[in-house]
Order: structure tokens, then C-alpha cells, then sequence
């Protein structure tokens, strides 16, 4: 059970640079000392081909569950210092990086507000994000999609790899 004012949100993590799992794994650490905020549980590494850009090196995915007490638009906010602080450059849109963060789900709120979509507008679609979350979520239902894993249905096409521990 949660304490009061917690939330439960779900954060994608991403890197396909400069030894992307070591990025993946601290990051994961650092999620669980952001302030007012407790690390849940934590998947299993992924390999997945990038999508969009397809000119780049393959990305390790990840999802972390947390707990916090941090407003939806603040936890985003340390979301992108960590990222920074990780070297991330936004150089365009799908471009390769050394650490993405994502708001997934933050318990079962669903907003259209100006630098932030929750759930993510995409993350229904794509396995990279899906496959981590069933491992750690699998009823989790994605508003107006479904559970995790029907939605995980749907992507049946695109390769994703568990990676060895």
C-alpha cells in the first residue's frame, strides 16, 4: 500500500549511446533517490531496433515503477535534469542519446497539457516500451487501449530482446 499523496507511475528509460545499459541501471538508482519518491520495481533490460530514425545504434529499454508524491509536471522536470546531467542532447526528433525518460502512466490520470501527454501518446504502440512493462505490469490498463498485455498483442512484429543478466 501506498502512503498518502503517493502516486504509482511507470517511467520508460532508454540509451543506445555511450554503454547504454551502465546509463540504464544508474538511472534506475537515481529514480529511486529523487525526492518524495520510492523505486517499486524495475524490469528486465531490452534490445530493440530504434524507431523512426533508423540510421543508429540499437537502444536498451527498461521500465521503472515508482511511487511519489511529485506532481506529474514536477517528476517530468527531474526527469530532463537527469537526462541532462546523463549528457542527453536534443539534437532531432528520434535521434540517438545517451539517456531517455519517459512518464509512461502516473496511476491513472490521463492529461493534454502543453510538454506533457499522460498516458504517453504512443506508448501503446510500441514493444520496446510494452514488453518491460509487462514484465512488471501486465493487467496494467493503458487508458482507451487496454491492458498491457492486449496492447502487446498488437505489436507482435516488432523485435524485442531480453537481454541476459
Amino acid at each position: 500500500m501506498l502512503p498518502p499523496l503517493f502516486k504509482r507511475a511507470f517511467i520508460g528509460l532508454g540509451s543506445n549511446l555511450s554503454d547504454p545499459g551502465a546509463h540504464i541501471l544508474k538511472a534506475f538508482a537515481e529514480l529511486g533517490n529523487l525526492p518524495q519518491t520510492r523505486l517499486l520495481s524495475c524490469s528486465s533490460l531490452y534490445r530493440s531496433e530504434p524507431v523512426g530514425y533508423a540510421d543508429q545504434p540499437d537502444f536498451i529499454n527498461a521500465v521503472a515503477e515508482i511511487a511519489t508524491a511529485l506532481a506529474p509536471h514536477a517528476l517530468l522536470e527531474v526527469l530532463l535534469d537527469m537526462e541532462h546531467r546523463h549528457g542527453r542532447v536534443r539534437e532531432f526528433r528520434n535521434a540517438p542519446r545517451i539517456l531517455d525518460l519517459d512518464i509512461l502512466l502516473y496511476d491513472d490520470l490521463t492529461c493534454h497539457e502543453h510538454g506533457l501527454t499522460l498516458p504517453h501518446p504512443r506508448m501503446h504502440e510500441r514493444a520496446f516500451v510494452l514488453q518491460p512493462l509487462h514484465e512488471i505490469a501486465p493487467s496494467r490498463i493503458i487508458g482507451g487501449h487496454g491492458s498491457v498485455g492486449e496492447c502487446l498483442e498488437k505489436c507482435a512484429g516488432q523485435r524485442v530482446e531480453r537481454m541476459e543478466e
